[in-house]
């Protein structure tokens, strides 16, 4: 079948614990809301805590890993999606292992011998929310997994590539393997911005990576952190947007675009030197429901 596998995602699967907090939590932990960061030493018991609430969830998500589930959903062609990742030899990962399954993704998983898999806290407050990831074996992928071949079958049979920018903290060789194979085959390469300290701490990889991006997102946030490390001397999203539509591509088979989103405000849309702005359509509470 045609779409058999043709879109492939590579990211850190983390389980998420996700749970309503309130402020004296975001203050007990130090979490600034709306961000998302990655664990330190002061977190940690933050996840037994949530997992003790009653009103704690768990999915089997990370950034990437939702957003290819949801792809097949749309799809709704079992296995026209992949995905590759690491994750723990425990049950977190085999209940991982069975989610997506049952999902309809097409999972190869790295399983690491000796982290457990990885979990992300999720906290929620007056409907915003921070993400806290502890990556655990999501941080131990090795391109030496992808490199099997087994596993770069997906990758030649895929015709779109979707990475999370998190991604960048792993294995930046692994980004580069994937996005070099697809600029050298035409093929469609797109990556997130992710969160604003991936734009800063990890500028020099996500630099490399760039030119092969054929499809750029992320949120104003992160767009602004973007071009203030680079030395724009601009905050205006649109502008921002433009800018990284019309920065140096590896491969002139494929126009960059931009697309740029700021919440309830419009998206802003940029390609080709010119930027289009989209008003986005109000949902509430009820009708998300």
């Amino acid at each position: 079948m045609a779409s058999e596998g043709i879109l492939l995602g590579m990211g850190n699967p983390l389980l998420d614990i996700s749970s309503v907090v309130d402020d004296d939590f975001l203050k007990k932990y130090d979490i600034k809301l709306n961000n998302a960061i990655l664990a330190e030493d002061k977190h940690l018991h933050m996840y037994e805590e949530m997992a003790s609430k009653g009103n704690v969830e768990y999915i089997a998500g990370g950034a990437t890993q939702n957003s290819i589930r949801v792809a097949q959903w749309m799809l709704q062609i079992p296995g026209a999606t992949s995905y590759m990742g690491s994750i723990g030899k425990d049950k977190f990962g085999e209940e991982m292992k069975k989610n997506s399954t049952d999902a309809g993704v097409n999972v190869h998983y790295y399983e690491d011998e000796a982290a457990p898999t990885g979990t992300c806290a999720v906290c929620v407050v007056g409907g915003e929310r921070s993400l806290i990831a502890n990556l655990s074996a999501a941080n131990c992928y090795k391109s030496e997994h992808l490199k099997r071949p087994e596993n770069w079958k997906l990758v030649e049979k895929a015709k779109y590539f979707y990475i999370a920018g998190f991604f960048l903290t792993v294995s930046p060789e692994s980004i580069m393997l994937v996005a070099e194979h697809a600029a050298a085959n035409n093929k469609v390469f797109m990556m997130n911005l992710s969160a604003p300290f991936i734009c800063e701490f990890f500028k020099d990889v996500q630099e490399n990576a760039l030119p092969y991006m054929d499809y750029v997102f992320g949120n104003e946030t992160e767009a602004r952190t973007f071009a203030r490390v680079r030395g724009w001397e601009t905050e205006n999203v649109e502008e921002i947007a433009l800018k990284i539509s019309q920065s140096h591509k590896a491969s002139g088979a494929h126009k960059r675009i931009t697309v740029i989103t700021q919440g309830a405000d419009p998206v802003v849309v940029a390609e080709d030197g010119k930027g289009e702005i989209i008003p986005c359509d109000i949902v509430t509470q009820g009708e998300a429901g």
